[in-house]
């Protein structure tokens, strides 16, 4: 290659940075394609070259966006072209987005908030690939009290036990609690055990003034609330 062409090689991948920065700044929200955001998010990682290839692998290995910034890191870096520096950016992006959507339930009454906690917990949930049991303790003001990591594994396989689940509530000064698990295969839809251990706990904390709000199971294909199906 002559050092024209290198010129101009340079030339027309700063110019296509610059071009998707300025509809990146100008356009909101859906200014760019999904992979057009990894293209962005990947110029912190590679100073030069074109991330398109990359971003368009990173997509077709992980199937979204969102599941690109929820892979594992080593992941990520078995995709040719992404380093540790590359994968450093991919996931400060999906921590900034955790954040972001707890600081929204957090200080405020969560059933008001209703969307800002499923929003919550569908970023912080909705790609692990581990069944992970979580029990969201609230005040008298419904307010978050203690969002506690029960177990990992199905409803009955994390041992949740009624018992044990009333008994953190009356130690943190709960008077109320929502459940919430995860189904890895995406379907969010409940198993027979997710019902009956709902009832089984609903039940032990009426008898000490403790109510379960709700059962909430999110997935890659959305999420149900055991109450709004009237099955607690």
């Amino acid at each position: 290659m002559h050092r024209s062409d290198k010129k101009a090689e340079k030339h027309d991948g700063a110019g296509h940075r610059a071009r998707l920065r300025e509809r990146l700044l100008g356009g909101g929200a859906e200014a760019l394609a999904d992979y057009e955001v990894l293209e962005y998010l990947l110029f912190a990682g590679m100073r030069q070259g074109d991330t398109k290839p990359v971003a368009k692998a990173l997509i077709a290995r992980f199937g979204s966006l969102a599941g690109v910034l929820n892979a594992d890191a080593g992941a990520l870096q078995e995709v040719k072209g992404v380093g540790e520096t590359s994968a450093a950016a991919l996931k400060s992006v999906a921590l900034a987005a955790r954040r972001m959507a707890r600081n929204e339930v957090q200080q405020k009454p969560v059933l008001g908030s209703w969307q800002a906690l499923l929003d919550y917990l569908t970023i912080d949930m909705a790609h692990l690939t581990v069944e992970r049991v979580r029990i969201l303790y609230l005040d008298t003001r419904n307010r978050l009290v203690l969002d506690h990591h029960a177990g990992d594994g199905s409803v009955d396989e994390a041992a949740i036990h009624p018992r044990e689940v009333v008994k953190k509530a009356l130690e943190v000064g709960a008077s109320a609690m929502i459940l919430v698990h995860n189904h890895p295969s995406g379907n969010p839809e409940p198993s027979r055990a997710d019902i009956d251990i709902t009832r089984r706990i609903a039940e032990a904390g009426r008898l000490l003034g403790i109510t379960v709000h709700d059962h909430v199971i999110v997935g890659r294909e959305g999420h149900v609330s055991l109450r709004s199906k009237g099955l607690l």
